[in-house]
């Protein structure tokens, strides 16, 4: 993915027996210049006029100085017939020495908006391939000494070891070699070739296809790329790594070369870690999602100096002890189907990438650890996108805070996907995904919004628009009350009626959703699901015996909030004695749910405790008739900290105490 957030040097903690999900952003800083729209929507598809087919980066790289030298081969195809010119991103301070077509020298000009412009030798027609090689070099804009901004970074790691590496996304690959930067437009294949002191084990993408020493002291590792890749995917990461090997057998005896590069006086606790966990994810994502894209090559891991990581096509960058994080190793994983073989075609739709993999995290913890650790880690994901503010649909992508923010790109992204698994079912729901992978002109391509909605809606043979408008264009999540009742009906059968209120929301009014309800009576259970569009809206339904209890959204497929569930009439229904039940999660991450029974009309108190007694929140003080309730307690809104809490529920004489535990 990229562990992006928006600080490069923000450094992310990940616990092996954490319940919460992983924080990832890349960090190269959007330094071009950029056209904007009206709206104020920078729109920045590259040169347009063609179609990038080929890039081969050569490139030496000294360290004293600091240096990046280099020859980049584009070769691209015209969309148009005469074609004489057209330009590159390149940042001005790198400086190009050459360019050239075959032997022919072509003239160029470098801009301050950070072009480099090229005149062809002739015009060409509509695909018709042509070929540039461009010398240039420099030092990467503020990359040496220390993590910065830039995209390419010369650093001395904590060990006094020497780390070149890059991190290009979204807008960075500009900062180090002549591209066109933009996800739409992928390269059918690529070469990186590294010539450096032979201190280094350079590694990049793809298969290594040869090393070789060189005569003046210095070492050549030629890596090879066969399949269609964006830019800012391609990378380098050099310094005196340890080299680990696995291998996955993805069939009865195929195998996939699983590497690791780790930085020597980590290697220990890099073969506990991520050697050990990666196989089997390999094998939980290969069953959910379909093989594994890049089987020709390899999978691996390169430790670099930036926090987080960066998931390199077939070589994730990790940083900040992410090797020891099976959360992020999850998360970087599974962007090898969903960012790099199927990326977002414009940063607006970030979600493809990291909504996916942030969800992939889920699915792998379910199919670890089982379905309580699912929902626990679901509720966590929750919790935080309840936070999210503005559309999943990026609005400002001049920000990079704006494209990778954690709540909204990624958690709500997530929830997205979890509540349409709710809406289809499992089967339904993978096979989306799967389809969505091998898409014709999605696989190993590019993707917008529309092209999954699309893809799902073919599979259930269900209109979806309404879901992907309001979760995706939309702001914000519902609030629901719900009151009901139920009476005495013809045949022994009983009338239960379901009234559900929305509180009024910006955009969209009110939210459509299936929603599903549990309801026991004498006989047992009974799931029912209602299509609720409208801000109020009744529904009825009849059972064989008396209703007893019913319980909203049971296996909290919905992003939501529930300001109660109250029920209404039948005096044979509210019980004659007070009771507190356990929280449901419990433990939790985000919020949970607490029901109790008031058998007498009075006052009711409902407060929260911490270990020393302390009183920490309140979250019923007023009066109430007999009956059955439930409340909904977020410890978010009260700053709490993970631990052993009480809560103790006061009606009259009544009085009982109950322990939960929150993990955050």
């Amino acid at each position: 993915m990229k562990l992006k957030t928006v600080l490069i040097l923000l450094i992310f903690t990940y616990s092996l027996s954490a319940q919460t999900g992983a924080d990832y952003c890349s960090e190269a800083k959007i330094k071009s210049a950029f056209i904007l729209d009206k709206s104020g929507t920078v729109q920045y598809p590259g040169d347009q006029t063609i179609n990038v087919t080929y890039y081969k980066l050569n490139l030496t790289v000294t360290t004293n100085p600091d240096r990046l030298d280099g020859i980049v081969t584009v070769k691209a195809r015209p969309v148009a017939d005469g074609l004489t010119n057209f330009y590159l991103d390149l940042k001005y301070d790198m400086t190009v020495t050459s360019v050239k077509s075959g032997n022919s020298n072509l003239s160029y000009t470098q801009t301050t908006d950070n072009k480099l412009s090229i005149t062809l030798n002739r015009a060409y027609g509509t695909n018709e391939e042509f070929s540039v090689d461009i010398a240039y070099g420099g030092v990467p804009s503020a990359g040496t000494g220390a993590i910065s901004s830039a995209s390419f970074s010369f650093y001395d790691q904590s060990f006094g070891k020497r780390v070149v590496a890059s991190l290009s996304e979204p807008y960075g690959a500009r900062d180090w070699w002549p591209s066109k930067d933009t996800p739409a437009d992928k390269a059918d294949s690529s070469d990186v070739w590294i010539t450096a002191d032979k201190f280094f084990i350079s590694v990049s993408n793809g298969s290594l296809e040869s090393v070789t020493d060189n005569q003046d002291g210095t070492r050549t590792y030629k890596w090879k790329n066969h399949y269609p890749i964006a830019n800012y995917l391609i990378s380098i990461a050099m310094t005196n790594y340890q080299i680990i090997n696995d291998q996955f057998e993805y069939s009865p005896g195929k195998f996939l070369p699983v590497v690791h590069y780790s930085y020597p006086e980590k290697s220990n606790s890099t073969r506990t870690a991520a050697v050990a966990k990666t196989i089997g994810m390999l094998q939980i994502f290969s069953d959910k999602f379909g093989p594994y894209p890049y089987l020709k090559e390899k999978y691996g891991h390169a430790e670099f100096a930036w926090g987080g990581g960066m998931e390199h096509q077939t070589i994730t960058s990790m940083g900040g002890g992410a090797m020891n994080s099976e959360n992020v190793i999850a998360h970087e994983l599974s962007h090898q189907w969903f960012g790099d073989k199927v990326t977002c075609k414009d940063w607006q739709n970030i979600w493809l990438n990291e909504g996916f993999a942030s969800y992939s995290e889920c699915v792998y913890r379910e199919a670890k650890y089982g379905n309580a650790d699912f929902k626990t880690y679901v509720n966590a994901f929750m919790n935080q996108a309840r936070t999210a503010a503005g559309s999943i649909y990026v609005q400002n992508i001049n920000s990079e805070n704006e494209i990778f923010n954690s709540a909204r790109s990624y958690k709500k992204g997530a929830m997205v996907l979890h509540m349409l698994r709710g809406i289809t079912g499992d089967d339904k729901f993978f096979r989306i995904l799967k389809e969505y992978l091998v898409e014709p002109g999605l696989s190993y391509s590019s993707a917008t919004t529309e092209d999954f909605e699309r893809i799902a809606e073919r599979v259930t043979g269900q209109d979806l628009r309404y879901f992907f408008n309001e979760w995706i264009y939309g702001e914000n999540f519902p609030a629901y009350s719900i009151e009901w009742s139920y009476k005495a009906d013809v045949n022994g059968t009983y009338l239960i009626s379901i009234s559900i209120v929305q509180s009024v929301n910006s955009n969209p009014r009110y939210f459509t959703m299936p929603l599903q309800f549990l309801i026991t009576s004498a006989n047992g259970t009974l799931l029912k699901t209602v299509y609720n569009n409208a801000q109020s809206q009744t529904f009825q339904i009849r059972v064989g015996s008396k209703p007893v209890s019913i319980q909203f959204d049971p296996d909290n497929w919905v992003l939501k909030n529930v300001t109660g569930v109250k029920y209404l009439g039948n005096d044979d229904l509210v019980p004659n004695k007070f009771y507190l039940d356990q929280n449901y999660p419990n433990p939790f991450n985000g919020s949970t749910n607490i029901r109790y029974e008031i058998a007498q009309a009075g006052h009711v108190s409902l407060k929260i405790f911490d270990e020393l007694g302390n009183s920490v929140a309140e979250i019923v003080n007023e009066n109430k008739s007999k009956g059955k309730y439930e409340t909904s307690f977020d410890p978010t809104k009260y700053k709490l900290s993970s631990g052993i809490y009480y809560y103790k529920l006061i009606s009259g004489n009544y009085a009982d105490t109950k322990k939960m535990i929150l993990i955050k």
